[in-house]
C-alpha cells in the first residue's frame, strides 16, 4: 500500500469499515480471570475536521447481536434481557460531544454512550489518526485505536451471581477497546 497525502479540504467523512474493524470489551470472571468478547456488527461515521482534529465529530453504532465472546452459551445469556436485551435494545451507540487533545497523537473523545437505552458520558482516549494509505482498490483510508472504561451496571446490566467461595461471577468494571479503519467517502 501507498501513503497518501493529507487532504487540504477542511472537512472529510470517513465510513467505519466494519471488515477490518473491532470493537472488543472485557470483564473479570469468578474474580479468578478475564473473559473477552467483541461485537462484529459495527457502522458509523467519522466527519474528520482536517485543519482542527478537535472540530471533528464521531458516531458510531453497534448491533447488540453480533456480540462474539466464543461460547454460544455465554453468548445467548448475554444478549438475553439478563444483560443487553437485544430484542428490545438492539444497538448501542456512541456521539461525540467534543473532542481534546491528550498529548502527541493522543485525543480525549467526550461523547454519549448509549447502552440499552440509557446514555452516559465517557471518555474515549484515542491514538490516531494514522496517515492516509491508498488501498489496492484505490480507497483512501486511515486507522484509529482507542479505550475506555465503564461500571456495566450504570448501563443497567446489573445480573450477577453470588460464588460459594465469595466473591461474584462478573465483575462490574468493563474495559472497551477498539480498533478502527476508516474509509474516506466519496465525494
Amino acid at each position: 500500500m501507498s501513503t497518501v497525502a493529507r487532504t487540504s479540504t477542511p472537512t472529510t467523512t470517513w465510513n467505519i469499515d466494519p471488515i477490518h474493524s473491532v470493537i472488543e470489551f472485557k470483564v473479570r470472571h469468578m474474580m479468578i480471570s478475564t473473559v473477552r468478547g467483541q461485537f462484529t456488527g459495527v457502522s458509523g461515521v467519522v466527519i474528520l475536521d482536517n485543519v482542527d482534529v478537535t472540530q471533528s465529530q464521531v458516531n458510531v453504532t453497534i448491533e447488540a447481536a453480533s456480540l462474539d465472546t466464543r461460547d454460544a452459551q455465554r453468548d445467548a445469556h448475554l444478549k438475553s434481557s439478563d444483560f443487553f436485551g437485544v430484542e428490545e435494545f438492539p444497538h448501542l451507540t456512541f456521539h461525540s460531544e467534543r473532542i481534546e487533545r491528550a498529548g502527541s497523537g493522543v485525543l480525549n473523545v467526550f461523547g454519549d454512550l448509549t447502552i440499552r437505552a440509557i446514555s452516559l458520558p465517557v471518555v474515549l482516549m484515542i491514538t490516531g489518526p494514522t496517515d492516509p494509505v491508498r488501498d489496492l482498490s484505490g480507497n483512501t483510508r486511515i486507522g484509529i485505536s482507542g479505550a475506555t472504561r465503564i461500571n456495566r451496571k450504570d448501563f443497567g446490566l446489573n445480573w450477577n451471581a453470588a460464588l460459594d467461595t465469595g466473591g461474584v461471577l462478573v465483575g462490574e468494571e468493563v474495559t472497551i477497546a477498539l480498533d478502527i479503519e476508516l474509509i474516506l467517502a466519496s465525494s
